[in-house]
């Protein structure tokens, strides 16, 4: 069994998307004589490796504590996009060129590269990430996709420090689609591209979290 790791590493250095902008704080705890250690830590449920769930947009939306992890657990796909160009927009003719067959349920993960590539160099990973069209948003929901990761920063719009809810199109597109949304997977050039393989989403469990930080990981045979 080889299990492979999707999560990005976060940190003192990691940052929060440019709407919050805020970066990862850390406390050490500790006791004497000998060693104890406790780490208090302070950031955003949407810094590094996470799921977003419908509260992010809706008042009345899903969240963390709610959200059963089948919805994230499963049969997945790759869409292997590579190379694919900075700030690059992706549309329905980029997916269905690259698309294997894709099941109602399926887990879709899309590729592009960007985390591999950018992670760590704030704010260029998200002011300088590829993104998801409207459209090809759409596209992706109407495979019947329960879940659809990113190893990028999809909403084009959230690359700015202030933009309107109503452009949050993305997150709504997926989400009111009944689909889960996940960001900043990486590593996915290790996954392969021609079947299909088991993926998880472990998140934590926040009582009345609009999205949570997750562990993504694949096992293949």
């Amino acid at each position: 069994m080889n299990i492979v790791d999707l999560t990005v590493p976060i940190g003192r250095d990691t940052y929060s998307p440019p709407s919050v902008n805020q970066p990862i704080h850390i406390e050490e705890y500790r006791k004497e004589p000998g060693f104890w250690m406790v780490s208090e830590i302070t950031m955003m449920l949407h810094a590094g490796s996470h799921v977003d769930f419908t509260k992010h947009y809706d008042a009345e939306g899903e969240t963390a504590e709610n959200i059963l992890l089948d919805r994230t657990c499963g049969e997945a796909v790759l869409i292997d996009l590579t190379p694919i160009e900075p700030d690059h927009e992706i549309t329905p003719e980029d997916l269905v060129a690259a698309a294997p067959e894709i099941r109602t349920g399926d887990i879709v993960l899309v590729r592009t590269g960007w985390s591999d590539l950018a992670w760590g160099d704030f704010p260029r990973y998200y002011v300088g990430s590829p993104s998801c069209s409207p459209e090809a948003a759409r596209w992706l929901v109407r495979t019947g996709a329960k879940a659809i990761g990113f190893d990028c920063f999809p909403e084009r719009a959230a690359k700015k420090q202030n933009y309107l809810p109503s452009e949050f199109v993305v997150h709504e597109i997926i989400g009111d689609a009944g689909a889960v949304l996940m960001q900043t997977l990486t590593n996915l050039g290790a996954l392969p591209s021609d079947r299909r393989f088991m993926f998880y989403a472990a998140f934590l469990r926040v009582s009345g979290g609009e999205g949570a930080p997750a562990r993504f990981f694949a096992v293949l045979d």
